[in-house]
């Protein structure tokens, strides 16, 4: 079956109320879960989920493919915070695949996120190559360490921060109180990044248990400058491992570690890297070019276990998705954006400065030529125009067009999301 000329007796409607125990047993067979759903499951899903953004396929009364957006703000490149659409809980049961199912949800929800006004769609991608014929692109990639804590070279005398500065333990509850204020001011500097919602914090800290996940308390530390500003916060769990002759050989497993500052990201790792009996840290996903490696006297101490595409973004919005971001070269730049899927598509004159930008529709001669998957990946810095041209992604239309795209768009740290979603 041609997902483009999809079959049209699988009926695609918003679910409602008493609809959420079957969008919800579709939902976990499709991510292989128990299918069976719970009253506490049931509760916790109507909670939040928006009837006109929550998609259902159903075949009959059985529902078989789940779909789902949320509003969202994601930081751009200079700051500013750009409307989105996050999409997640996208699923087909493997006896409807390859019916366009999909295809019609996808087209539905891009749709309605023009009409909106959304600039970005937004998702994390389970599989890399579903996405990208519905014009997204792999916009940020993320970075696993694993450190050898023996080898680190780190001296557990001098653990404590050497600023002025101090590492606390702090709990559950401060975390509500300084997190989310935390999190703000990282996330206007970190192009991106997403907003976190109360019901993040709450999920994150215990105050809301899920039915379908094992919950194991984390510990909490804050970074405080030597003023007694919070400018970092660390969450991570230990686990019980002993080896022969009561060895200890615990693993911390850092699930959240957010800074402001150089200072506070030093303090934060050289901490978690010196708590006794832990001989090994798991990062988690991190920037492809976090600081860590090179925050230890020895950098061949964290060796990279896993690195993979992070954050797919889809641009809705040429003219507001280029105009949004800042630059940090001066240049002008015409590109012919082709776009299959939606209304993105079309020739754009961009005229860029650290002093301003603006970005027309035009019909001069088009200097690059390059898809909306494309451009996609290079809003928010993280991808080269020189390199996608070399795969044969980006087509040259004037030589010199893809270096100047790159002293256009590129930025001098990566992008990074640290949340899924």
């Amino acid at each position: 079956m041609n997902p483009l000329n999809p079959r049209q007796d699988i009926d695609v409607r918003p679910i409602r109320d008493d609809g959420v125990p079957e969008w919800t047993r579709a939902l976990n067979t499709g991510f292989l879960r128990p299918p069976s759903v719970s009253e506490a499951e049931i509760a916790d899903r109507g909670g939040y989920l928006v009837p006109e953004r929550t998609l259902g396929a159903f075949d009959g009364e059985r529902c078989v493919g789940t779909f789902r957006s949320f509003p969202q703000e994601i930081t751009a490149v200079g700051g500013a915070a750009v409307r989105a659409a996050a999409i997640t809980n996208v699923t087909v049961t493997s006896t409807h695949r390859r019916r366009g199912i999909l295809t019609r949800m996808m087209a539905r929800e891009l749709a309605a996120a023009e009409e909106r006004g959304d600039v970005v769609a937004t998702l994390i991608a389970a599989e890399y190559p579903i996405y990208g014929r519905y014009g997204f692109g792999a916009a940020t990639t993320a970075a696993e360490w694993t450190v050898d804590v023996p080898r680190t070279g780190l001296d557990p005398r001098r653990a404590g921060p050497e600023d002025g500065g101090r590492v606390d333990l702090v709990d559950a509850d401060e975390v509500r109180k300084t997190g989310p204020e935390l999190y703000e001011r990282f996330r206007r500097a970190q192009p991106g990044a997403v907003d976190r919602s109360e019901r993040w914090w709450r999920i994150a800290t215990g105050a809301l248990l899920l039915d379908r996940v094992t919950w194991t308390e984390p510990f909490h530390a804050v970074y405080r400058d030597a003023r007694g500003e919070v400018e970092g916060l660390l969450s991570y769990t230990v686990d019980d491992r002993w080896g022969d002759a009561k060895q200890p050989l615990q693993t911390a497993k850092v699930t959240d570690l957010i800074a402001v500052s150089p200072a506070a990201e030093r303090a934060l790792w050289r901490y978690v890297c010196s708590i006794d009996w832990v001989t090994r840290v798991r990062t988690g996903w991190r920037a492809p070019d976090d600081l860590l490696p090179h925050l230890l006297p020895d950098p061949r101490a964290a060796a990279i276990t896993s690195q993979a595409d992070w954050l797919w973004v889809r641009i809705l919005d040429v003219v507001a998705a280029l105009e949004a971001r800042t630059y940090a070269a001066t240049g002008a730049l015409v590109l012919e954006v082709t776009d299959g899927q939606g209304a993105a598509g079309g020739r754009y004159r961009l005229d860029a400065s650290p002093e301003g930008v603006s970005c027309v529709r035009t019909t001069e001669d088009a200097e690059l030529t390059l898809g909306i998957a494309e451009l996609s990946e290079l809003w928010l810095g993280g991808e080269s125009a020189v390199r996608l041209a070399a795969l044969g992604r980006v087509r040259e239309e004037r030589a010199g067009a893809g270096p100047l795209a790159d002293a256009l768009l590129r930025t001098s740290r990566r992008p990074w999301c640290p949340d899924i979603f």
